[in-house]
C-alpha cells in the first residue's frame, strides 16, 4: 500500500522501534526539534502510555512485581493501551495535520510477544489490527545499536531499576531483536533499519536521509550541513535530566 493508503487524515505517522537500549528517545527528540524549527506540529508519543489510561496499564505491565503475569494478559495489556492512544491521541493529531512520532507500536508486539514470547502470530495480527482501527505508519525507524544483548540492557537499565519486560532475560531478548530484523526484511519499504552504533549526530542524519522523500530534503537541505546537529545536541545534553516523552 502507498503511505496515503496507510494514512488516517492529512498528518504524518513516524514510528520509532528497537531493542533495549537501542537510542529511540534520543533520536525522537531530535527529528521533533528539526520538524517544529520547519513549522510543522510535532507530538511526541510513547507505548503503553501517551494516555492517562494508557500510562496505568503502562504502570501494570511493566511493573516488575508483576511477574507471575500470563503472556496472554500482557499482550491484552499492550493492545488495550493501543487502542485508547489510537481513539484518544492518534486519530485527532493525523486528523489535524500533526506529525506523530511514536516510540514503539504494532512491529513491537511482534517482536516481543510473537518473537519473544511465543504467542500466535496470526492471533497477535489480528489483535494489533483490531487496537489499531485501520491507523499505519508511513514509515518505521527500526534502531540497531549493534552491541551485544547484555549491553543493550545495560544502556536501558542503568540510570534505575529494569522493569518487568527488561528483566525477562537475555535469550528472551536476543529472539526479541531476531524478530525486529525479521519484521524489517519482510517490510523493507516502511522499516528502515538504522545504526545507531556511532556518534549521535551521525545516526540522526542516517535516520533523517531514510525520512527525506516524506519531508522533502533535497541534497541542498540545511539538515545535511555538518553543524546542523550542535543545537539539538547541546539542548539534547542541557536537558537530559527533564526530557520525558509528551502524552
Amino acid at each position: 500500500m502507498s503511505a496515503a493508503e496507510e494514512q488516517v487524515g492529512p498528518g504524518i505517522l513516524i514510528t520509532f522501534e528497537g531493542g533495549e537500549g537501542a537510542g529511540k528517545t534520543t533520536h525522537i527528540t531530535f527529528l521533533a526539534a528539526c520538524l517544529r524549527a520547519m513549522g510543522h506540529e510535532v507530538l511526541c508519543l510513547r507505548e503503553p502510555g501517551g494516555t492517562s489510561i494508557g500510562e496505568q496499564l503502562r504502570e501494570i505491565v511493566l511493573n516488575p512485581g508483576n511477574a507471575a503475569m500470563a503472556d496472554e494478559a500482557e499482550l491484552l495489556i499492550y493492545e488495550a493501551a493501543r487502542a485508547q492512544i489510537v481513539k484518544e491521541t492518534i486519530v485527532p493529531a493525523l486528523a489535524r495535520g500533526a506529525v506523530v512520532l511514536l516510540d514503539r507500536f504494532y512491529d513491537s508486539t511482534i517482536a516481543y510477544q510473537v518473537y519473544g514470547r511465543g504467542l500466535s502470530e496470526s492471533f497477535v495480527r489480528q489483535a494489533n489490527a483490531f487496537a489499531c482501527q485501520g491507523v499505519h505508519p508511513c514509515r518505521t525507524i527500526l534502531l540497531t545499536s549493534e552491541a551485544s544483548v547484555e549491553e543493550g540492557l545495560f544502556r536501558a537499565t542503568h540510570h534505575g531499576d529494569a522493569d518487568r519486560l527488561e528483566q525477562a532475560g537475555t535469550d528472551f531478548h536476543a529472539r526479541v531483536n531476531n524478530g525486529f530484523m525479521r519484521i524489517a526484511a519482510e517490510n523493507p519499504e516502511r522499516v528502515r533499519v538504522v545504526s545507531s552504533a556511532g556518534p549521535k549526530d551521525e545516526t540522526a542524519r542516517l535516520v533523517f536521509f531514510e525520512l527525506k522523500d516524506i519531508f522533502g530534503w533535497g541534497e541542498d537541505s540545511n539538515v545535511w550541513a555538518s553543524d546542523f546537529y550542535e543545537p539539538i545536541l547541546r539542548r539534547n545534553t542541557d536537558e537530559k535530566a527533564t526530557i520525558s516523552l509528551e502524552g
